[in-house]
This record gives structure tokens, sequence and C-alpha cells, in this order.
């Protein structure tokens, strides 16, 4: 790919929320990497990585005050699930459209207590609800892809024992990048966890540059996954 052309999808991708905000996670936990990788080498430079990474992540929670809406819609236009391609995956949909729909309430809860924009008795119990949130979130979507995958691979697995002359090399290449979702999603269920209390599974046990390097290697397997669908879809 050329470098303009490059430019011009990369212009593309950040032209729209989804993509902004995904560019905006990777250099967020890029710098909360490179803040871990010398937080015992340069403490000072370390320290303001860490604030660099504080100040995107705070503007990503900022834009998504306004994600209910769309959030709405898509639960709405979702239904029970009934274009999906079993019951399993209608209830796993369903039951992540719920969550969902209880998370960004919650969260605006926390961010309007931490910047004492209103008095919210017992911060920390909103903050962990949130974070369990995120958590189920997370989990329930890795099990839709996970469900998807299987399904797709018994589809694939019965054209290939029925020697169809042809397999649409587009369907196999969407396939495959579902393994990057099951990765990513991986990945993401590893980092929500980590930010529970102690006690619960591995919460608070990642280091800052382990949560700073699952986060960006997650950020980039997503923009790789929309690079790639953009050349897909053309």
């Amino acid at each position: 790919m050329s470098t303009i052309k490059f430019l011009n999808e990369f212009c593309d991708i950040i032209d729209t929320y989804g993509g902004r905000d995904k560019v905006m996670k990777a250099l967020c936990y890029g710098t909360k990497l490179i803040g871990g990788y010398y937080a015992d080498r340069k403490p000072e430079l370390a320290k303001r990585y860490a604030i660099a990474s504080s100040r995107i992540s705070g503007a990503r929670a900022t834009l998504r005050l306004i994600d209910d809406i769309p959030m709405i819609q898509y639960a709405l236009e979702y239904g029970w699930g009934q274009n999906e391609s079993d019951r399993v995956m209608a209830l796993l949909g369903v039951t992540a459209n719920l969550v969902d729909l209880l998370y960004y309430p919650v969260e605006k809860i926390c961010w309007l207590a931490e910047h004492r924009i209103v008095d919210v008795h017992n911060y920390d119990y909103w903050d962990k609800v949130n974070t369990m949130f995120w958590v189920l979130s997370v989990y329930l979507n890795l099990m839709r892809t996970l469900r998807n995958f299987g399904l797709n691979q018994k589809k694939l697995n019965k054209l290939n024992e029925m020697q169809k002359p042809s397999i649409d090399d587009a369907v196999v290449r969407k396939h495959r990048l579902e393994i990057c979702s099951l990765v990513r999603l991986s990945l993401d269920f590893v980092h929500a966890v980590s930010y529970l209390p102690k006690g619960y599974l591995w919460g608070g046990k990642l280091s800052t540059l382990q949560v700073g390097a699952v986060g960006t290697l997650s950020s980039f397997l997503y923009l790789y996954q929309i690079f790639t669908k953009r050349k897909l879809n053309k």
C-alpha cells in the first residue's frame, strides 16, 4: 500500500467516531506501556507518560457520555435476536445488550462523581459495579464471537467434505478475521478483569507494563481488523 493510499485510509477511519476512539485507545495504552517500561528506570519520564495516558483515557470516557443513544438504537434494531443463526446467539446478544444498557448509565454516575459535578455516596461501590458491567460485557461478546466462529467453522467443514469446487475467498478471510476477534476479546477480558478489586480472579495483579502491553496489542489488532474489513468490502 502506498503512503498516500495508507494516509487516505487512515483519515477515513479517524473521520468516524469508532475509528478515532480505537486510535485514541492505542495511544492511551501505548503511553501506559512506555510509562510502565520506564517506571523503575526513569521515574520522572514514566510519570509524564502516565499523565498523558490518563488524559487520553479521560477524553475517551467523556466522549462515551453520549454512547447511550446509539446503544439504545442498536438494541431496538437488534430486538430479540430474531436474525441470529440460533437461539444461543440470540440469548447472548440480548443479554449483552441489556448489560451495555446498564453499563453506560453507571459509567455516567462514576464520571459525574469523579469530576465532583454530583455528590455520590460510596463512590468505590459504583466504580466496582461499573467495572463488573465492563467485564461482563466483554465476556458476553467473547462468548458470542466464539459461538459464531464455531458455527462458521462447521459450515466450512461441511463445504470441504462436500468437495465444493470453490469456496469464496472473502468468506474464508472473514472467518479468519474471527480468530483476530477472539484473540482481541480475550485480551480485552484479561485487561478488564485486572481492574477488579483484589480477590476477584486476577484483579489488581497486573503491573502497569502488563496492562499497557495487553491494551496496546488489543488496540492494534482492532485497527488491523478495520483496515482488513475495508479491503474486503471494496
